[in-house]
This record gives C-alpha cells, sequence and structure tokens, in this order.
C-alpha cells in the first residue's frame, strides 16, 4: 500500500490515531474470531474443517493437472475437477470436496456444482488470470437490463455457478486473489466493453455458505449471491485499495434469508450492499431482498458505506437487520439510496449498537441517486421508504454532518426512529442536520436532530425479538483425508 502525504484538511490527527488503533484491534479480533480447521491429528492423513454438510468424496486440484506455480493456467483444471466432481452432486451421491493445495494457483472464470465444497489450504491463492480472453461474456441479470459498466453483456465472474443446491466456500484463510489493478485501469481508460465479472458470483442457488477466506483485489465486487437464498458469509476478510472503483464486499441481491458475521472489509465502495435490480426491470423482475441478518461487521470505506440499501432496490428491501458494526474512516454508517423511477420500496430496516470513528456522516438517506439503466424507466415510480431505525450509536470524528436525510418531494420518507445516538462533530456547526421530505421521531440524540425528527417518542427504537431461521443454520466438523498429507 502506497504511503500517503499528510493531509492538513483531514480530520484532526487525534482522530486518525486513534482510527489507526481502532483498525489494528478491528484486523486482530476478526483473525482471531475465525473457525481455523483444526491440524490433522498425529500420524493420521485427516483434517477437520467446520460446514453446514460434510462430503463423501474428496480431491485435489492437483489430481487434473494443477500447477500451483503462479504462471501456469490452470482454467482447465479447474474446471474438469469440478466436471468429474459433479457425478456426487445428486442427493444420493454424497457430495465432493475439491482441494486447492499450498501453491498459487492461476485460473480465469470457473462453475461449481451442487452439494460441493470448495476447500483452499492455508497457504492456497487462487490468482485470477490477467488474459481477459479468459473470461467468458455471459448475460446481464434480467433485473438489471443491462451490465452495470456497460450496455450490453458482461463478464463471468472467477467463481461461478447457476441453479445449485448446498455450496460452500471454504478454508483454512486461504486467499483468492482478482488482482483487479488491471481491470480498474482499463475501466478508469473506458477500454472495456463489457462489464467487469466479480469474484464470487452464486445465481438461483439454495444453500450457500461462504467462510474462513480472505478475499483480494476484485475487479469489482466481491461476494454477489443473486436471486438466491438461505446464504451465510462468515469469517471473511474483504481487501482492496480503497479508490479501487466499485469493489463492494458483499451484495446480496434478489436474496432472502442471508445471514453476514465477523467478516472485515476494507473497500473501494460500500461493505455490503443490499440490492434487488435497477428501475423497470427490476420492477418487472419482482423478486425482493429480504430476512437479512448483518453482525459483527468491521468496515473501512473512505468514499461509501458500512452498511447500504440500494440504489438499486427495484425490487424492494425488507426486514434487514444489522447489529455490533464497528466502522472506521468511512463515509456514511448507514445509507439508503434510491430515485424517482426506482419504485418499490426500503423498509423495516433495523440497526442497533454501531462504534464509528472518523466518518463524514453517522446516517445518509439520498432520493435522488439519479443513474438509470436507460431513459425508459417509469417516472410515476415513487419508492416508499418507511420504518427506519437506529439506536445505540456512538461516532466520534464526524466531519461533515451527524446526518444527511434527503428524502423525495411529495413522497417523504416515514417512520425514521433514532434513538440513543451520539454523534460527534470534529468541528461546531449551526445545522449539524440536513433534512428534507422526511418524518421521524427520536430520543436521547446528540446534536439535536432537525425539526422533522422532533416527533415525540418515549423509549427505545424497535428491534425485532423473533428469531429468523437462517439463524437456525449451524455448522458441523467435517473430517477429509488430506491429499499429500498437507492442510
Amino acid at each position: 500500500m502506497a504511503l500517503r502525504t499528510l493531509d492538513l484538511n483531514a480530520p484532526p490527527l487525534l482522530h486518525i490515531l486513534r482510527s489507526l488503533c481502532l483498525l489494528v484491534l478491528a484486523a486482530s479480533a476478526a483473525v482471531s474470531g475465525r473457525h481455523h480447521a483444526p491440524s490433522p491429528a498425529h500420524g493420521t492423513g485427516q483434517s477437520m474443517y467446520l460446514a453446514p454438510a460434510c462430503r463423501a468424496h474428496t480431491a485435489s486440484l492437483a489430481d487434473f493437472g494443477g500447477v500451483g506455480d503462479g504462471t501456469t493456467s490452470n482454467t482447465a483444471a479447474f474446471r474438469s475437477a469440478v466436471d468429474h466432481l459433479s457425478q456426487y452432486s445428486g442427493e444420493d451421491g454424497g457430495g465432493a470436496m475439491l482441494y486447492v493445495p499450498a501453491g498459487k494457483w492461476l485460473t480465469g472464470p470457473f462453475n461449481l456444482t451442487s452439494h460441493f465444497t470448495l476447500f483452499l489450504h492455508s497457504d492456497a491463492v487462487i490468482l485470477a488470470s490477467q488474459d481477459i480472453n479468459e473470461w467468458p461474456i455471459i448475460d446481464p441479470l434480467p433485473s438489471y437490463g443491462r451490465g452495470r459498466d456497460k450496455i450490453g453483456g458482461r463478464f463471468a465472474s472467477l467463481i461461478g455457478g447457476s441453479n445449485l443446491t448446498d455450496v460452500v466456500i471454504t478454508g483454512n484463510n486461504g486467499t483468492i486473489d482478482g488482482q483487479g489493478a488491471m481491470w480498474w485501469s482499463k475501466f478508469h481508460k473506458n477500454q472495456l466493453k463489457y462489464t467487469r465479472g466479480y469474484l464470487i458470483e452464486l445465481m438461483h442457488s439454495d444453500t450457500i455458505y461462504i467462510s474462513n477466506l480472505t478475499l483480494l483485489n476484485s475487479p469489482a465486487w466481491n461476494i454477489h449471491p443473486v436471486y438466491s437464498s438461505n446464504i451465510v458469509v462468515q469469517g471473511i476478510t474483504i481487501l482492496a485499495p480503497t479508490n479501487s472503483p466499485n469493489t463492494d464486499g458483499i451484495n446480496p441481491d434478489s436474496c432472502s434469508h442471508v445471514r453476514i458475521e465477523d467478516c472485515y472489509i476494507v473497500s473501494g465502495d460500500d461493505c455490503v450492499a443490499i440490492k434487488s435490480g435497477w428501475d423497470e426491470y427490476g420492477i418487472s423482475y419482482g423478486m425482493p431482498s429480504q430476512h437479512i441478518v448483518i453482525r459483527r461487521l468491521t468496515c473501512v470505506s473512505p468514499t461509501s458505506a458500512v452498511i447500504a440499501l440500494g440504489s438499486e432496490m427495484s425490487g424492494g428491501i425488507q426486514d434487514v437487520r444489522a447489529e455490533d458494526i464497528t466502522a472506521i474512516n468511512s463515509e456514511s454508517g448507514v445509507r439508503i439510496k434510491t430515485a424517482v423511477g426506482r419504485g418499490a420500496y426500503v423498509k423495516d430496516v433495523f440497526v442497533r449498537r454501531m462504534t464509528l470513528t472518523t466518518m463524514k456522516w453517522v446516517f445518509w438517506m439520498t432520493g435522488n441517486y439519479n443513474s438509470h439503466p436507460d431513459d425508459k424507466y417509469d417516472p410515476n415510480a415513487i419508492p416508499v421508504v418507511d420504518n427506519i431505525s437506529y439506536q445505540d450509536v456512538v461516532a466520534t470524528g464526524v466531519y461533515k454532518e451527524a446526518a444527511r436525510l434527503e428524502g423525495i418531494q411529495g413522497a417523504p420518507f416515514r417512520g425514521i426512529c433514532v434513538a440513543n445516538v451520539t454523534a460527534e462533530l470534529s468541528k461546531s456547526r449551526k445545522y449539524p442536520w440536513t433534512c428534507a421530505d422526511v418524518e421521524g421521531v427520536s430520543v436521547n440524540v446528540s446534536p439535536a436532530p432537525c425539526e422533522p425528527l422532533q416527533g415525540a417518542h418515549d423509549g427505545a427504537c424497535p428491534f425485532p425479538t423473533d428469531t429468523l431461521p437462517i439463524d437456525q443454520v449451524t455448522v458441523q466438523q467435517c473430517a477429509y483425508d488430506v491429499p499429500g498429507g498437507g492442510n
């Protein structure tokens, strides 16, 4: 990471030093919180890992001609391995695990299969190919109508799959490196004909478990489950330069029953962004993102949000629960992004126990996020934003405003509840809140919120007490024979 000169217009040095200390502590906590598989028992060729389902069959990438020297292409080896192991993908086949040994395994995109585990050794690195010809062009998502970067198709994601059941991507903190610098450069120079691919994208799938990995330098988004359900993302570290374009961390998109927890993300865009389609295409597809839990997330994103909802939310977003969130040097704690033409709704969003250090805004709502796939959007498709709760939030080193809340004229964002929130501004401001076209209540908030949020309120904001089905997903210890005796 390049060293930067001191910016005299930056927040006070005290806050920067505090941020660095918190960053070190958060990184240490993220590593210690992972579920590392135990080493093989002495005198045995077996090792253990944690997953919702174990597999009856194991093979190593080396068995299919893989060469982990960092320069030899392993695209054919990955595809051949998955194709071979797919014979066990039926419900009675026992499932299969592909073991990626220590080494640097250069590859283009490949797809997974059902009842399948991709397991990375602690010293395994999957390297994304720099040969753009190895990246197939696939159709745009139907709920978007086009690629996000460009009109038309998009490059495939490095690790993909569609219409799958029971997929596990895990390891002993092995690494998937997207080598994104080439893609970022071409994107900035407008040299790409198609939208960049992601590191991991699973579509139309059920029961996905992604854990105990480090993801580096994705071309764009890192983890993108779309049109899928019953998803757990746990113990993941995601790292990208904070000026890298669109390197969102985890983006559930038209997904239901999602659990994101114990993740550490440094990103050039939103750390977590919940989406559900873009304007008329998302409205037509009509698949919401809902029943989503986010816990113990640590985020660094100087130009974007810790948790974003939208802006592509035209299938609707509902029942999002976030708690125990830490952010350092990030643009905003929670941001809702939408616009006329999006339609649908963002409602029933509950956030509590956030600790934020060095922020531009604590909360940000935008009703005029005017990016559209084309000029065919419906100007009468007005999004509804309702029942948004923030409580138990402490923010220090806030150097813009406590909040910037801008709804839609004639369609105000309603049902906003803010309780037990303290935002310590780095400079005193006459108007520490900016509010337009919003309505709500507040209690025990400092600095005092804007008038539209000063409705009477006698206690805490709501937070659901029921248990979602995704919280009942558990893991078990799975044994596997270690190919070559390593782990």
